[in-house]
């Protein structure tokens, strides 16, 4: 299937590594061009030269209230369009209820939601007819996660934002979906795991609750987040699609 890819412009936010840069991977593999992000200047230069010509590194962090025009502004400048923007970034510390601090809400609240809300603003500001707003939720948006307590807490509510602007903006054409990862095989996933005394029994244990009794791999989640931010997923939008080999329990 041709996805309609080609020369289409994507703004992908924390895609040095994990699910971010698995998205990019695929997205430029199916011919788009895309600005990526990460905090450090440095990793996410690397980063885009490892996309080659099609891709170029923008090292700004989402919580920064001026990340969303810097972003926009590369995209335009560089490549002379922008058709969409994928909001991706880093998890939230682990804990407990009473593991974390006011700081770390605060923290995670400005990078996770705040700064998803003020990108995806601006986008809907510059896209015409045809763009797309994604956003790399979690599984949490449906069932809370034990031990990640400011992941449950922020990630539904930024799904339900993600519904009332697929609402809004609609009409004028623009699509809006949400991508909710499972255990997906990354650093973050990986780090997750090994906060247990048996690392390895976790990831059996997992593994055991998935339908598909395996992890899925990056590329398997940049595909499907390539497709949904693809012309050829023209009708879907204020969708949440789970990528998480069967683990969701509802329909």
């Amino acid at each position: 299937m041709d996805l309609g890819l080609k020369d289409r412009v994507y703004v992908v936010t924390g895609a040095t590594r994990g699910l971010g840069n698995a998205s990019a991977r695929e997205l430029v593999a199916d011919g788009a061009k895309v600005v990526v992000s990460g905090r450090d200047e440095k990793s996410a230069a690397e980063a885009a030269a490892a996309l080659g010509p099609n891709a170029v590194g923008v090292g700004v962090d989402n919580a920064d209230p001026d990340a969303a025009a810097v972003l926009i502004a590369a995209a335009r400048e560089h490549f002379g369009r922008l058709d969409g923007v994928l909001v991706s970034v880093g998890g939230p510390p682990a804990g407990f209820v009473a593991d974390n601090t006011d700081e770390q809400w605060q923290a995670a609240f400005e990078s996770v939601f705040l700064g998803a809300v003020r990108l995806a603003r601006a986008a809907a500001a510059e896209l015409e007819a045809g763009g797309v707003i994604g956003f790399v939720l979690s599984g949490s948006v449906y069932e809370p996660i034990p031990g990640l307590t400011i992941s449950n807490g922020l990630r539904p509510g930024l799904a339900g934002f993600a519904k009332s602007l697929s609402d809004e903006l609609g009409p004028r054409g623009i699509r809006v979906v949400g991508v909710l990862p499972g255990r997906i095989d990354t650093d973050r996933v990986r780090e997750l795991d090994s906060l247990s005394a048996d690392p390895e029994a976790t990831r059996a244990a997992s593994e055991s609750r998935i339908p598909l009794r395996r992890y899925g791999a990056p590329e398997e989640f940049g595909r499907v987040a390539a497709f949904l931010l693809s012309p050829a997923a023209s009708y879907l939008t204020g969708v949440m699609v789970p990528v998480d080999g069967g683990a969701r329990h509802g329909f």
